[in-house]
Formats: structure tokens, sequence, C-alpha cells
């Protein structure tokens, strides 16, 4: 398992250096779900962050460190799971001309993203995951979740800050936070001593439901959905 986490400001950030020691500290909150290796991208002038943990199972070398920036550098990723037909999703990409520089499964998943798009690429996807993408022509970042929901990944606005993670203590380190408690989800806790997606703990705060993908689209402000 890996542990993925970063913030999306509405508004640029003007300290590069504080913008990245924020986003190390929400991912070093998560060094058990990755010992091997952590990585922190961010932009500050476009007001972006995104942090990774790493265990290392596919390409145990430094070509699967993350985040990673795809060939074309459109595109920056950070990834939680295994997908099992990444080596065939990799032939096909190789047969179209793309060549790799590693063998992680990151790698072939953004890479495909890259050539075939996003919903061409998840649709194509056998496995479990979890991950964060920013688009830095369309200043997107699209979340996504396995089918099944192996992966968690949690997400929520407070104010002009987006935050997301796959443990909501990683989140919880940014001054932005929202501690206020989902009443009701408390009580579906008490009740039967788990929650039901797409809720969790804190009012300003949901999990990723299963099967789906959720874009925070950076403007002016930026628009998240609801």
């Amino acid at each position: 398992m890996c542990g993925i986490t970063g913030v999306l400001y509405a508004e640029p950030q003007h300290h590069s250096d504080e913008f990245a020691a924020l986003v190390a500290r929400m991912n070093n909150t998560m060094e058990h779900r990755g010992p091997d290796d952590k990585g922190v991208w961010v932009d500050a002038e476009v007001g972006i962050g995104l942090g990774h943990r790493r265990l290392s199972i596919v390409d145990l070398s430094p070509a699967g460190h993350q985040p990673m920036t795809s060939a074309s550098n459109r595109y920056v990723i950070s990834y939680n799971g295994e997908i099992y037909n990444f080596r065939e999703i990799r032939a096909d990409l190789e047969k179209s001309g793309i060549s790799f520089r590693g063998h992680s499964d990151t790698e072939v998943l953004l890479e495909s993203i890259s050539y075939k798009g996003l919903e061409k690429t998840l649709a194509q996807l056998n496995g479990m995951f979890a991950f964060a993408l920013w688009d830095k022509e369309e200043r997107v970042l699209t979340l996504a979740r396995d089918r099944i929901g192996k992966k968690p990944l949690y997400y929520g606005r407070c104010g002009k800050t987006f935050l997301f993670g796959s443990e909501l203590k990683a989140v919880r380190q940014h001054l932005d936070f929202n501690d206020e408690i989902n009443r009701d989800a408390l009580g579906q806790f008490i009740q039967y001593s788990w929650l039901n997606g797409p809720h969790s703990i804190y009012k300003q705060f949901n999990k990723l439901t299963p099967g789906t993908y959720l874009k925070v689209q950076l403007n002016n402000s930026f628009d998240v959905p609801s």
C-alpha cells in the first residue's frame, strides 16, 4: 500500500519552500503506508501540491518515484494501488510508439492517460487504485478510485482550500482544516460501527465513491462538485 495526499488553493502561493514543507508534513503522517520512499511536488505559482509515500512493489528503482511527471510534462500523478493488467496496457502503448523510462505500473497509467485520455484509460484498468492527477494545461485536478473501492481517498473543501488524502490524518495537518463533526455520520457509526460512503466523520469531508472520479477546475477560484 502507498499513501497520497495534496492541496489545491484557489490563489497562488508565494512561498514555495513553505508550501512544500506543508505538503511534506501532510505526507509524513502516512509513513506507515509507504516506508520505502517519499516525494513532494508543488507548483506554488498555481497553488497545487501533491505528496506521495511509497511502498515499493513494482519497479523498486528510482524510476518508480512519485509524484511522477508524464513524458509530455503535461500531467503529474500521485498514485496508490496495483494495476494487474499494466503489462498488457504497456505493450499496446509501445505498439503505438510510446516509450518508457522504467517498469512501474504508475508510469503505464500516466502515459496511458496522456495518450488515450482519462476515461478510456479508466475503462481499461483492472486493479485496485486511488490517484490524484494534475493537468498543467487545463489546470484541473482529478481524483479517481477503483470500482470496488479497495483504496481509500478522502476529499473536502475548506474555504478557498481543497484537500485530499488516503487518510484523514493527512489533511488534518493543514491549518485550514475544518474539524466540524458530521453528526449524522456519528450517529451511523454509533449504531452500526461503520460509515457508509461517501460520508466521513467530518462534515466538510467525503470519501470518493468507488468507481468514480471527481474533477476540480481551477479558474479564478475553483469549482468543486457538491
